[in-house]
C-alpha cells in the first residue's frame, strides 16, 4: 500500500506518519466491544448492566444469565414475561456439552383438537383459550439450580428493585407501550399498570410494577432449606403450587381455558443435550424440533453442499442460495417439527446425508424453488392474508473468561394476554403457535408444547488450545429468528466480518411458509429485503422469481441479533471476547 506522507512539518504530527484521510472509515456504526473477563450483549442497556453487576461480583455467566432473564421480565415487559417462555442454551467452563432448557409450557388437561374446535370452531381467540403453563420462572430456577452458583435472592435482587421502585422509560420503550396499547388497554388490569395515567407513557416516565415485585418477593422469600438445591426447589414451589398457582388456574378457567393446579405442579422444563451440526470448523447447537432452532441447522447443512466462498458475499447468487436453503428448511419445519415427546421426527433424521442431499437438489440457481409445503399440513380453510397476532421477543448472550456461556430468547408480550389480578404477570399465550389441525405435528394436545419460535444458538470451534472458542448467538423476531441467526453466523464465518458488522449487515427475510402465529397466514415467494441491498441485486433476485418487498434500513422486523464470540488466536491461552449488538433493537453490549 502506497501511503501518502505528511508534508506539513509543523505541529505534533510525525513527518513519517500517514495523513488522516488514509485511515479507513468506520467498519460499523457501533464499535465491536472487546473484553477479557466477560462480554454481555442484552436486549436493553439496563439488562446488560444487571448482568455485568453479577459478573463483577464474582458470578458466572450462568448466574448473570438468570439475573438478566429476571430483569428482562421486568424491564422489557413489552417483549417478555415471567409467566412466558424462556428457551436457554448454556455450557459450563469445564465441559464441552451444550445444554438446552426447553423454556416453554404445555397445554393443560382436557384439551385436544376436537375439544378445541368444539368450543371455538376454527378460531383461536385471545385470552385463556391460547394459554399454556408459564415456563420462564422454572427455566430460570432450573438453570440456577443445575448450572449456577448463586442463590435466587441474589440474582433476583435487581429485578425486584426495578419492579418495585420502577425505572425510567427511554423513548423507544415508551413508544412500544404506546403502540402495543391497542392490544392490552382493553384489559383493565394491564391498562392500570402499563398506562397508569390513562394515557400512553412517554420518555422520562417511571414505570412501576408493584404486583410483579410482590410476586417475585413471595417466590424469593420461600428460598429456605438445608441445601441450596432444596432452597431453590422451595422457591419454585411457591410459584407452581399454593396461592400463586391457584390464582393462575382461577384466571385461566374463568376465561374459558384449560388448566388444572396439577398442570403447574407437575410441570418441569426439559433439560437435554442441544442438537448440533458441524459447519466447517464450527459445531453449531440449537434446541430440538419442539422449537424452530433446527431450521438453522438444516439450512447450514443444505448450504454446505455449495461453495459459498466463490460467491460475492451478500451478492445476488449468495442471497438466492441462502433464501432457498431457508425456504426448504422451513418446509421441513411445517412437515415434521413439533414437541419431541409427541412426534416421531428427530434432528438426527432430518440431518442425514440422504435427506439433506434430497433437499439440496431442489435448489435451482436460476429460479425459486417450487412450493414444497403441501396443503395437508396447512390450515387450508383459512383465507386470511394478514396476521394481527404477532408477538415479540427479546434476547441476550453472555460469555465469561472461564468459558461459561448462556444465551437465551425470553418472550411473550403484554398484548398477548391480560395480567392476572394481584400477580403482575400474564399466563403464556404461546398456544397461538399450536395448530387446530389434527394432521399437523404441532397440533393442540394436553401436555404438549406449542412449536416455539424463540431459539438461541451456541457454536464451538476447536483449535490447538485446550479449550474451544465459543460463539453465543441469540435473536428475536418470530419466524425471522433462525434467518437472523443464519445471516449473522455466515457473515462471520463466510464474510470475515467483525461481530458488530455481522449484526449490522443488510438483512433479508423470506415468508414463503405458514406463519408460526395463528392464523398461520402465508405468502409464498415473498421476500423482504432491506434497502441497503442495492437495486441491482434486488432486480437480479426478482428475475429469479422472488417477490421483493423493500424494508427500510435497519428494519425492526428484520430481527434483533446478539453475538458474543471468542476471537482468541489458536496459539492464545486466554479468551478475547468480542460483542456485537444489533441497532435494529435496543440491544446493548457491555464487557470488561
Amino acid at each position: 500500500m502506497n501511503v501518502k506522507k505528511n508534508d506539513n512539518k509543523g505541529g505534533m504530527r510525525n513527518y513519517e506518519a500517514p495523513l488522516p484521510e488514509m485511515f479507513p472509515p468506520p467498519e460499523s456504526h457501533r464499535p465491536t466491544l472487546i473484553g477479557e473477563q466477560y462480554m454481555v450483549v442484552a436486549g436493553h442497556p439496563l439488562v446488560a448492566q444487571v448482568a455485568t453487576n453479577v459478573l463483577d461480583r464474582g458470578g458466572t455467566a450462568i448466574d448473570a444469565g438468570v439475573a438478566a432473564g429476571l430483569a428482562s421480565n421486568v424491564i422489557q415487559a413489552d417483549m417478555c414475561n415471567l409467566g412466558g417462555v424462556a428457551p436457554i442454551l448454556l455450557k459450563l467452563a469445564d465441559s464441552e456439552t451444550v445444554w438446552n432448557i426447553g423454556g416453554v409450557g404445555v397445554w393443560g388437561q382436557g384439551v385436544d383438537v376436537g375439544m378445541y374446535t368444539a368450543r371455538h370452531g376454527t378460531d383461536m381467540p385471545e385470552g385463556a383459550a391460547c394459554s399454556v403453563v408459564p415456563a420462564a420462572l422454572d427455566a430460570w430456577i432450573t438453570a440456577l439450580k443445575q448450572f449456577g452458583t448463586w442463590k435466587l435472592s441474589d440474582v433476583a435482587r435487581e429485578a425486584i428493585k426495578y419492579a418495585e421502585d420502577g425505572f425510567i422509560l427511554d423513548r423507544r420503550t415508551a413508544l412500544a407501550y404506546e403502540l402495543m396499547g391497542a392490544g392490552f388497554t382493553k384489559w383493565n388490569e394491564s391498562a392500570r399498570v402499563y398506562w397508569p395515567n390513562e394515557r400512553p407513557p412517554i420518555e422520562g416516565d417511571r414505570l412501576c410494577q408493584h404486583d410483579l415485585a410482590n410476586t417475585l418477593k413471595r417466590v424469593v422469600s420461600a428460598e429456605m432449606g438445608v441445601t441450596r438445591e432444596e432452597s431453590l426447589e422451595n422457591a419454585r414451589a411457591a410459584f407452581y403450587s399454593g396461592p400463586i398457582a391457584e390464582s393462575i388456574v382461577k384466571w385461566v378457567q374463568s376465561d374459558g381455558g384449560w388448566m388444572e393446579i396439577q398442570d403447574l405442579e407437575n410441570f418441569r422444563n426439559e433439560v437435554t443435550n442441544a442438537r448440533c451440526y458441524k459447519y466447517k470448523d464450527w459445531l453449531v447447537h440449537t434446541g430440538d424440533v419442539y422449537c424452530q432452532g433446527p431450521v438453522l441447522l438444516q439450512a447450514l447443512s443444505i448450504l454446505s453442499r455449495f461453495n459459498l466462498e466463490v460467491l460475492e458475499h451478500n451478492g445476488p447468487e449468495y442471497l438466492h442460495l441462502v433464501i432457498e436453503a431457508l425456504k426448504i428448511a422451513f418446509s421441513d419445519r411445517e412437515k415434521y417439527y413439533g414437541d419431541t415427546n409427541y412426534t416421531g421426527a428427530s434432528v438426527d433424521q432430518l440431518l442425514t446425508e440422504e435427506h439433506i442431499e434430497e433437499l439440496a437438489n431442489y435448489i435451482d440457481m436460476n429460479s425459486v424453488v417450487p412450493d414444497l409445503v403441501t396443503m395437508s399440513v396447512l390450515d387450508s380453510d383459512d383465507t386470511r392474508r394478514t396476521n394481527t397476532r404477532k408477538r415479540d421477543t427479546t434476547n441476550f448472550s453472555i460469555v465469561d473468561s472461564e468459558g461459561n456461556a448462556f444465551t437465551c430468547s425470553p418472550s411473550d408480550t403484554i398484548d398477548g394476554n391480560p395480567l392476572v389480578p394481584g400477580l403482575g404477570i400474564m399466563v403464556s399465550p404461546r398456544g397461538v403457535q399450536s395448530r387446530i389441525n389434527l394432521d399437523h405435528p404441532a397440533c393442540v394436545q394436553t401436555g404438549k408444547r406449542p412449536r416455539l419460535t424463540p431459539a438461541p444458538a451456541l457454536a464451538l470451534k476447536h483449535s490447538d488450545s485446550e479449550f474451544p472458542q465459543i460463539m453465543a448467538m441469540s435473536a428475536c423476531g418470530g419466524d425471522v429468528i433462525p434467518q437472523g441467526l443464519l445471516q449473522m453466523f455466515l457473515n462471520f464465518v463466510e464474510g470475515g466480518m467483525s461481530p458488530q458488522q455481522c449484526v449490522e449487515a443488510p438483512r433479508i427475510a423470506t415468508l414463503a411458509f405458514p406463519d408460526s402465529f395463528f392464523p398461520h397466514v402465508h405468502d409464498f415467494g415473498r421476500l423482504h429485503v432491506e434497502s441497503r441491498i442495492d437495486e441491482a441485486t434486488r432486480a437480479d433476485l426478482t428475475k429469479r422469481g422472488h417477490k421483493i418487498k423493500v424494508w427500510p434500513s435497519y428494519e425492526f422486523d428484520a430481527s434483533g441479533t446478539a453475538m458474543v464470540v471468542d476471537l482468541r488466536q489458536p496459539s492464545g491461552t486466554s479468551r478475547v471476547l468480542a460483542g456485537g449488538a444489533d441497532p435494529r433493537r435496543l440491544l446493548y453490549a457491555l464487557g470488561r
